[in-house]
């Protein structure tokens, strides 16, 4: 299995599960869940300086994350889906 290490301010999410039934019953069809903006942190890059700043890490491995709709890059690896984006794509953690 490989393993994704991501490079300077990056970060490696995965999304979270699609609602597959609504709040009253009704199991949705794949075509009509909703996909969360919520991901789940997989792995963080180091930090360091970059474009002339230095940038401090402040997500982890494991925390709940809340990312635009279109922000970063996804990838298929070993048929998981992730996205890779920069720390300051991250709108928010969600506690």
């Amino acid at each position: 299995m490989m393993k994704l290490k991501p490079l300077a301010d990056r970060v490696v999410l995965m999304q979270s599960k699609a609602e597959e039934k609504t709040q009253s019953g009704i199991f949705l069809a794949a075509s009509a869940q909703e996909k969360p903006e919520i991901y789940e942190v997989v792995e963080v890059g180091p930090g360091g300086i970059v474009d002339g700043n230095e940038v401090k890490m402040e997500v982890k491995v494991g925390e709940k994350v809340l990312v635009g709709k279109y922000s970063g890059s996804k990838i298929k690896l070993d048929e998981q889906e992730y996205t890779i984006v920069r720390q300051s794509d991250i709108l928010a953690i969600v506690e």
